[in-house]
């Protein structure tokens, strides 16, 4: 039965990768206005979790909901559009497509689900992230920190309910990452957005215990057996 409480639960969760590890996930309940820091070394899980909870793998065993949503009840296709609906995911590979403007790609998630961008939404969310001057540049002519701020963009766009952030911190330095956070926790507030963190970089994990205590719930994950 859905926890009717959480926007974020899930129990039983374990993947098995073939011919490789066998992930196991403590049960977890995530209540309104928590948000969720997923800490662990490299190859304990963190991303192949973040996979499970988007759609973008299914489980071996277990059930995941999301916003009331049973994820494990639906199918490949119902999955996209839900997510597309109400996630933005921040993957560590940014995956911008060269071929298109910063515009066309932020307009990617209206294209694949088939709806027309509201106008105005591009404009005031870039101005918002300082980037709203680059809308007609590709990728490759924006810096490090502009694309993630870009990939963040592209997230926000379709006013997601829970935004979840795979190490968006592995290749920015201090200062870039300190401003990236910044930008995530300012949205975070205005919009009421929920944010699930899955990171080992201790200054994220300052900072985001800084900022969210005592609504930060932390899940440490181990290495497989």
């Amino acid at each position: 039965m859905a926890p009717k409480s959480a926007v974020l639960a899930w129990q039983g969760l374990e993947l098995q990768y073939v011919n490789g590890p066998r992930l196991a996930f403590p049960d977890l309940q995530i209540e309104a206005g928590q948000h969720l820091l997923l800490r662990g070394d490299s190859g304990s899980g963190k991303s192949s979790l973040i996979a499970l909870l988007a759609g973008l793998r299914r489980a071996s065993s277990g059930e995941v909901w999301l916003a009331g949503q049973a994820l494990h009840a639906l199918s490949d296709g119902q999955i996209d559009a839900w997510r597309g609906r109400h996630l933005g995911v921040l993957p560590q590979r940014l995956h911008l497509c060269d071929a298109l403007s910063l515009r066309d790609n932020l307009a990617l998630p209206f294209v694949a689900a088939g709806q027309t961008v509201p106008a105005g939404r591009m404009e005031h969310l870039a101005a918002s992230l300082g980037i709203e001057a680059l809308l007609h540049r590709r990728p490759a002519q924006l810096s490090g920190g502009q694309m993630q701020r870009a990939a963040l963009a592209r997230a926000l766009v379709r006013e997601p309910k829970l935004l979840l952030l795979d190490e968006p911190s592995s290749s920015l330095d201090d200062a870039a990452t300190a401003a990236l956070l910044e930008l995530v926790l300012a949205q975070v507030k205005q919009r009421g957005v929920g944010l699930l963190v899955a990171t080992h970089d201790a200054r994220v994990l300052e900072h985001l215990r800084q900022q969210l205590k005592p609504n930060l719930v932390e899940l440490r994950l181990g290495m497989p057996s």
